[in-house]
């Protein structure tokens, strides 16, 4: 097995060496001591935070190991490397040392079948975990030649643990114009960027060197998905859609303010095999409760059309509040009405008036037997930005991935420098 790169918490690289599994401690049943200030973000009633690291780097996805081991995509490479391994090792819910990987950034990371699966803007990969380690010598690529056309670009995965890897391929493209992002600029009708983008794509688990085209396209009309999981409970596929933007900007007699920075919604998608959700020609709209027709394809803002027949949201967020991360919680640790529920991580707007961005939390809705919403959602965690008024540069933290540990805690990462919290509930 090849040593990983070993960093100090400020990530300054060192000697190369790996960390023992027996180095670490089990922290089921252990209470840890929460920060006082909760590492600066506020939680309902009963719930704390420590803060695992301060400054991991600018810090994607995150997937937490059965022993506790925590693993974060970064989005730019430091040290060299884009992957990260933390582990806490005297059991004070805080991070001891941190280890570095992957010449390659992205978001995707996921663990299943003692495989750590990992995405590049390109490719996946995975790594045979021996002792808890990623033995960067098994790396074996999984699928590979995905389109990257430098927008939209992340490629999330999830996994359903009966062999199937599902792979986001977001569309580079605002709303598929002649001229991307250019006011006046009609829609391509038919969108010529559906064939391999916008849309999940489904692959095997385990075949190696799979294109594109060995995948099932399994849903299509999806602008830009970045948060993404699978539902251990209903069996079923989860997913965030970021909705397009530039409605008030270039449709002010349609969208006029404030109505305007809220549309389009942001949507909480069931995704089925088959599912089409409208993108580029169809948005949704939560203050109406209705999928209509894009302008640039002739709509009014009132107009349904072609899009009566397209897949509705579960439920529709505000406009451009930039739902990065999405957790089905299955854990035991939080009161049992979290149980299967969702947590999604709001990465905050930037296309909005300028004293009305917003976003920058964790919100939770709440999901039954059926895996619909039984309820409004909720905001779980707030105040990452650190103002009233924040903007994507001036924000201290911008929520982004989510993950659950071993204990059922709940994980959070920042994208700005890196922090991580760990949310615990403790009667």
């Amino acid at each position: 097995m090849k040593p990983f790169i070993k960093l100090s918490l400020c990530i300054a690289i060192g000697t190369l060496s790996f960390i023992s599994p027996s180095d670490k401690k089990s922290t089921s049943g252990q209470r840890l001591k929460p920060d006082a200030d909760n590492g600066g973000i506020t939680l309902p009633q009963g719930f704390s935070a420590v803060t695992v690291t301060e400054e991991s780097g600018k810090a994607r996805h995150i997937v937490v190991n059965s022993n506790g081991d925590i693993f974060i995509k970064l989005s730019a490479l430091k040290g060299g490397k884009g992957i990260l391994l933390l582990r806490d090792k005297n059991n004070d819910g805080k991070a001891d040392e941190t280890q570095a990987f992957g010449d390659y950034i992205g978001t995707g990371i996921a663990i299943s079948n003692g495989y750590l699966y990992t995405s590049s803007n390109q490719d996946v990969y995975r790594y045979k975990l021996v002792n808890g380690i990623p033995d960067e010598a098994s790396k074996q690529t999984i699928v590979k030649g995905l389109p990257d056309k430098g927008q939209h670009e992340s490629k999330s995965i999830a996994l359903d643990g009966a062999g199937n890897l599902y792979v986001t391929v977001g569309a580079p493209s605002n709303v598929c114009q002649e001229k991307d992002r250019q006011k006046g600029s009609m829609g391509i009708d038919p969108c010529p960027l559906l064939e391999q983008h916008g849309g999940i794509w489904q692959f095997k688990a385990d075949k190696l060197n799979q294109s594109q085209a060995d995948g099932v396209r399994y849903a299509t009309g999806l602008r830009n998905v970045v948060g993404l999981d699978w539902n251990k409970q209903t069996g079923e596929l989860y997913a965030m859609q970021h909705g397009r933007d530039m409605f008030a900007a270039y449709f002010p007699e349609l969208y006029p303010l404030p109505n305007g920075d809220d549309l389009p919604s942001e949507e909480f998608l069931l995704v089925k095999k088959g599912s089409d959700f409208g993108w580029p020609y169809c948005y949704y709209d939560h203050l109406q409760a209705k999928k209509l027709l894009n302008p640039e394809y002739g709509g009014d803002a009132k107009a349904i059309g072609r899009c009566a027949g397209k897949d509705l949201p579960i439920m529709g967020f505000p406009g451009h509040w930039a739902p990065n991360g999405l957790l089905i919680y299955s854990g035991n640790q939080f009161p049992e009405r979290y149980k299967n529920g969702a947590f999604i991580a709001f990465h905050g707007s930037w296309n909005r008036g300028a004293k009305n961005q917003a976003g920058y939390l964790v919100a939770f809705v709440p999901l039954g037997k059926d895996g619909k919403p039984t309820g409004k959602y909720e905001v779980f965690a707030n105040g990452f930005a650190g103002t009233d008024t924040p903007s994507p540069g001036g924000a201290k933290s911008r929520p982004m991935g989510l993950a659950q540990g071993p204990d059922g805690s709940l994980y959070i990462t920042d994208s700005q420098k890196g922090k991580v919290w760990r949310v615990m509930y403790q009667k």
